[in-house]
């Protein structure tokens, strides 16, 4: 089958997840460090959102991921009612196509069914494109970092009420 589908993610997709993320970070000429080329448990997605209100969606075309993008709780509490859109990336092929906000509505329309209020997402300043995108869908600046991410390097806060 040779048609764009977004699935939630399924164990086999960890290593060419992992693969494609750092791919684009490092074609974004984004920093290892900081960011999420370097995070634990990034050849462990499957696993790491494999819990109640975590999701990760995969965008495939047959067997290649194009892309990707998850919803988890802001913190670790189990009540938390902010979530954040986390490794939303997509290789080249599958930009410009309205792929990005399918995957959005996608991710918010999880977070909704979840119980969440709120959805936040960092990203790198000079990442213009994706901030455009979601402001299109309604996020709006904020002034500070929320949470806990680890990506000092993404100093673009933004935030959605959901």
């Amino acid at each position: 089958m040779n048609t764009v589908q977004i699935e939630p993610i399924k164990p086999e997709h960890n290593t060419a997840l992992a693969q494609m993320i750092r791919e684009v970070l490092l074609e974004q000429k984004a920093p290892k460090t900081g960011t999420a080329y370097e995070d634990p448990h990034l050849h462990q997605l499957y696993e790491y959102y494999n819990y109640p209100r975590f999701e990760y969606f995969v965008l495939t075309k047959g067997n290649k991921i194009l892309g990707g993008a998850g919803i988890a709780p802001i913190s670790n509490k189990k009540d938390e009612p902010i979530c954040e859109l986390q490794k939303m990336y997509f290789m080249p092929e599958a930009r410009g196509k309205g792929l990005a906000d399918k995957m959005i509505q996608k991710c918010l329309t999880f977070a909704k069914n979840h119980a969440f209020t709120q959805c936040y997402i960092e990203t790198l300043p000079w990442m213009k494109a994706a901030q455009k995108r979601y402001f299109k869908n309604g996020f709006e600046t904020i002034s500070e970092r929320m949470g806990a991410t680890g990506h000092h390097s993404c100093t673009v806060f933004l935030l959605k009420k959901l």
